[in-house]
């Protein structure tokens, strides 16, 4: 499906976007692969990355807040994946209008673009902090999902369809948990402070996130919101897999922080079907044709929550200790 195909992703430079590249290139054949973002010089360091592979990739330097910039990078182009963001939840509590440029108005942008380009598809990414939003983040990604979804509504006969995958904090991604306590091991720390004893969170790697939004490219007909079944994980047990015996003195929880993960909502129950390694949450509107649900799977039961805190998967400490070893945080 990807072979002699040009896919264009936003911020990719990003950890994501590096990974994504990197697994387009492995196990396929595509035509072109567009790297869009700001910074010229994470794009000078990605280009180095993949010397070989130059006659794919082509650097553009953009934002997604500028609509032109979008209409000439997306001349030609057969799928976008979106992971452009302003993501770090104190820097949007403390810039609201920055995030809302971005995360919103970008999402806007994303869409226009593709709808009178010529897109076949458009990937967003979004975030566990999208559902029951409790900070400026989790807000402008819920407003920016919901963008997304009722963009096949404007689609008319245009071959073109819009999807979300969402999913939690990546394991080791820049600004999470796992950098934060290595880096205090690092500079010689006994001590790993703990926001809330009672804290837990979903485990998910790079390469994970990057095979669901595969799998989205390849089934998504429009609207739907695709989400992996992945363990749970206490963030106490993460700080003893990381330092064994440490203290852990319990700090607070900081603005805009939730004490668990929830990817699917028990008002989500009536429209979300169970299949073997993801759910999927289809549309609930009146568009939505019930024909195109993806075989194999099953509605949930009414009520069901898809939450870290309530999860049948859970990982130990040693559990956590070698899956830490496959998590590359330099």
């Amino acid at each position: 499906m990807l072979d002699n195909k040009t896919i264009l992703i936003t911020g990719g430079t990003g950890s994501f976007g590096k990974a994504f590249t990197s697994y387009l290139l492995e196990h396929y054949h595509p035509q072109k692969i567009i790297i869009y973002s700001r910074d010229e010089y994470k794009q000078f360091l990605m280009a180095n990355q993949y010397k070989g592979q130059k006659e794919k990739l082509r650097f553009f330097i953009g934002d997604v807040r500028d609509k032109d910039r979008l209409y000439r990078a997306f001349d030609g182009v057969d799928y976008v994946v979106h992971a452009a963001a302003l993501k770090q939840v104190p820097a949007c509590e403390y810039n609201p209008i920055e995030a809302i440029r971005t995360n919103i108005n970008g999402a806007m942008n994303i869409i226009d673009a593709a709808l009178d380009c010529g897109v076949k598809k458009v990937v967003a990414l979004s975030t566990d902090k999208a559902v029951n939003p409790i900070n400026l983040y989790g807000g402008t990604k819920l407003v920016s999902d919901k963008l997304f979804v009722s963009a096949n509504a404007y689609a008319g006969k245009k071959e073109i369809s819009f999807s979300v995958v969402r999913y939690g904090n990546v394991a080791g991604s820049r600004g999470s948990v796992i950098p934060f306590f290595r880096n205090i091991v690092a500079n010689g720390g006994t001590e790993l402070p703990i926001t809330d004893y009672r804290m837990t969170r979903f485990w998910i790697s790079l390469k994970q996130g990057v095979e669901l939004v595969i799998k989205a490219l390849k089934e998504s007909k429009g609207g739907e919101t695709f989400i992996s079944k992945i363990p749970s994980f206490k963030i106490t047990d993460l700080a003893q897999a990381i330092l064994p015996g440490c203290k852990m003195p319990e700090v607070g929880i900081r603005e805009g922080e939730k004490l668990h993960e929830i990817m699917v909502t028990q008002e989500d129950s009536l429209s979300t079907y169970e299949y073997e390694k993801h759910f999927i949450i289809y549309p609930h509107m009146e568009w939505w044709n019930p024909n195109k649900i993806q075989p194999g799977g099953k509605q949930i039961a009414q009520g069901f929550e898809y939450s870290s805190a309530s999860n049948t998967q859970w990982l130990s400490v040693e559990d956590l200790q070698e899956r830490l070893k496959r998590v590359d945080t330099k």
